[in-house]
């Protein structure tokens, strides 16, 4: 923003709003700024800062956020001159509206546009009083230029060239041959074109704001004298006890101690259906308390809280530039010093060679400078990614930036896991087969006691049957996991183990018998717990019994395998660590292309590598945990039901707020759609400038032309990147 902008009448210096220490020993200061509204100020705010002492930059355009990474003997004041001394201002974190922090920018273009209208008038009309309108032409100049001419001539002396400087340029050799009406033109196009440029870089963040606005910031202590005061949420400690009253917005990640409500989680899930929560219930900071009061007791501070890791999540999930972001960025590194090199031979060659017009000449290269901004090239693609993730949070999908919401649009196969994913993921026991004397309630408790150092969803089952029949478990010693297969352990001390059916396979303790009814337990898609006595020294073992596990498949997933395909993606894997025999049995209930059971997390990684190699661009949906290997393989890792689980957010790719598959093939179309916006806006830009460079030389386009293609360009891309706030059906 230039240095006329007004930011507010307190005369007290804003302070950074934080200041912490990184794992390196830098101190991180970060700044909310004014005046960022493309990527020229990103540059330029970069550059200021370009001292020893300062580490790492990170100017971030869509929340306006400047964060350094700095030396201690780099004070955060001086950082803050440095940051003002490129143009832009530090100010409050209270967002003001777009008009009155532009106010005197609005004002300026404003009055220019009258003294260009009048003066053009009156060269139509050959009104007498040249110097009438002259005077007229210059003030109107003068008037935009103060927006325009200061940020140029800080990129001069930093030796960096944008297109704010290519524009000044355009405009001194506009009136050098004067042609003072069409320079007039440019600087108030150009000026117009910029302010409502920040107009729509303010409607991608205003949706921003929207998204993070959910999180709360105060809360109704319960005193321990029993009166109630409000305090802000990050004053809150754990133990605490506030009170919730109906329609306010749950201000922590706690325990309900007394009361009983519905609350509405759609600001995490996407979902407005309200949830019943009572006594005993956990409640989450940023949901909504519909119907009655709650007293809640404070389990995590807010930092910690769910609302706070994915307000962390959307604002860093922007600084990860897409691959096309990327490429704009050093395309326009190479374009714009390019174009002016371009532009200075158009202007001396054909005269100095050719027998050109000089002043024809010279105005050709002032058209291609004009045409060459790269504005609509750059601020494009970063508008429709940021415009893209937060579309998606609003519908409880997060995104971990640009780089993967590109991944997503062009996903053409994905694995996914079959316990939680495929079917509901709560396995019962269904029934107990004995193949030896000892009776079923020893057989339930030696399971209980292996499983209850597991929290496998099929261990949990044991624990729930051994508890319905009241039967207790004992703490086993020698305890030892058996990855992919069981565990061991002693029991009393005799040496039992506990597994799947490759396990007993290994064990050699498998005979005719008990194939055949691990078959047809298997073939009924049905899990197995196998539980027996461990072979060693001289005891064989023995299978002492079974445990047929049943879970049932989630409703609605064959439509969801149908929908993926139908959203491009040609294949759909399920790995599992269960038998290969129930894999292949659900697969072919729901409709998935390849099903492979039996595999360790080693294995789960081979078959990803194999499907990356074969289709390029894979996603794997996991627990985030135990399939963290496979995750990692993966061009892209999902996680679902991110509202119980806090390590998800930190290893997947994207998080699926709900425990709900369906809404992965939506993410998937709507990234599609980002793309397909992304490559447009690119292709129209590069073509724009194409056709104008040839009608430049072909004499068939002027100055004030050029500047309207270029910069209603970038208006055009800018706007058809911001339809993707508003699609519904993502």
């Amino acid at each position: 923003m230039s240095d006329c902008c007004d930011h507010g009448d307190s005369n007290e210096k804003p302070k950074p709003n934080i200041t912490k220490t990184d794992l390196t020993g830098s101190i991180l200061t970060k700044y909310k700024v004014s005046g960022m509204d493309c990527a020229d100020e990103v540059a330029a705010v970069q550059q200021a800062l370009n001292i020893p002492g300062v580490k790492n930059v990170d100017a971030n355009l869509m929340t306006e956020t400047v964060t350094v990474a700095h030396d201690k003997e780099v004070t955060p004041e001086k950082v803050r001159t440095l940051i003002e001394k490129s143009g832009l201002r530090i100010v409050t974190e209270s967002p003001v509206s777009f008009f009155k922090e532009h106010t005197n920018r609005i004002v300026l273009i404003g009055m220019s546009g009258v003294l260009l209208g009048i003066g053009l008038i009156l060269e139509w009309f050959k009104v007498d009083g040249s110097f009438i309108t002259l005077g007229l032409f210059v003030v109107s100049i003068l008037l935009s230029g103060t927006i325009i001419f200061p940020k140029a001539w800080r990129s001069i002396r930093k030796f960096h060239l944008d297109m704010n400087v290519l524009m000044t340029v355009a405009v001194l050799g506009a009136m050098f041959i004067k042609e003072y009406s069409e320079a007039a033109s440019v600087v108030f196009l150009f000026s117009l074109a910029e302010l409502l440029e920040a107009l729509s870089v303010a409607r991608a963040r205003k949706a921003i704001r929207e998204v993070l606005k959910v999180a709360p910031k105060e809360a109704m202590l319960l005193g321990a004298d029993g009166k109630t005061k409000s305090v802000p949420v990050t004053d809150l400690k754990i133990g605490d006890t506030v009170i919730i009253r109906p329609g306010d917005s749950i201000a922590v990640d706690g325990l309900i101690v007394d009361g009983a409500s519905s609350v509405n989680e759609a600001s995490l899930t996407g979902e407005s259906r309200a949830v019943d929560k009572k006594t005993g219930d956990r409640v989450l900071a940023g949901t909504i308390n519909e119907s009655n009061a709650l007293r809640v007791k404070v389990e995590k501070g807010f930092q910690d809280t769910k609302i706070s890791q994915i307000i962390t999540m959307i604002e860093e999930a922007q600084k990860e530039k897409a691959p096309s972001q990327r490429f704009v960025d050093k395309f326009a590194s190479i374009y714009t010093p390019a174009v002016l090199g371009l532009a200075l031979l158009v202007a001396v060659v054909p005269p100095m060679f050719f027998e050109g017009v000089w002043l024809e000449w010279i105005y050709k290269s002032l058209v291609l400078l004009v045409i060459g901004c790269p504005c609509a090239l750059v601020i494009a693609t970063p508008v429709s990614v940021v415009s893209g993730l937060t579309s998606l949070a609003r519908r409880g999908i997060l995104v971990k930036g640009g780089v993967h919401l590109e991944t997503l649009g062009k996903l053409k196969a994905i694995a996914l896991d079959k316990t939680g994913t495929i079917t509901n993921g709560k396995p019962e026991v269904k029934e107990l087969q004995l193949f030896s004397n000892v009776s079923a309630e020893k057989v339930i408790e030696i399971a209980a006691s292996l499983e209850s150092m597991s929290s496998h969803p099929l261990a949990l089952a044991v624990l729930k049957h051994a508890e319905g029949k009241k039967i207790g478990f004992k703490h086993p010693d020698d305890f030892k996991i058996i990855p992919g297969k069981g565990a061991e352990g002693t029991i009393d001390g005799h040496w039992y183990f506990v597994g799947n059916h490759n396990l007993g396979h290994e064990l050699g303790v498998c005979g005719p018998e008990i194939e055949r009814y691990l078959d047809s337990v298997e073939n009924m898609s049905m899990s197995v717990i196998v539980v027996g006595h461990m072979p060693h020294a001289d005891c064989q073992g023995e299978i002492l019994g079974i445990f047929a596990l049943g879970d049932s498949i989630r409703t609605g997933i064959g439509d969801t395998i149908k929908d993926f395909h139908e959203a491009g993606v040609e294949f759909v894997a399920m790995l599992s660590g269960d038998n290969q025999k129930t894999v292949t049995a659900v697969a072919k209930k729901v409709g998935i292309d390849y099903a492979k059971g039996g595999l360790l997390p080693d294995d789960k990684v081979r078959e990803i590598k194999e499907m990356v190699q074969k289709h390029r661009f894979v996603g794997m949906v996991g627990d985030g945990v135990n399939d963290a290997p496979a995750l990692a393989h993966a061009s892209i890792g999902f996680a679902m039901g991110v509202v119980g689980s806090d390590t998800a957010i930190e290893t997947a790719d994207v998080a699926l707020m709900k425990d709900d598959l369906s809404m992965l093939p939506k993410a998937i179309r709507h990234g599609k759609q980002v793309v397909n916006i992304i490559r447009f806006n690119i292709a129209f830009a590069i073509a724009i400038k194409a056709v104008f460079f040839v009608l430049t030389f072909l004499g068939m386009t002027n100055l004030w032309m050029a500047v309207a293609a270029d910069m209603g360009a970038s208006l055009l891309v800018t706007f058809n990147a911001l339809r993707l706030l508003k699609i519904k059906k993502a």
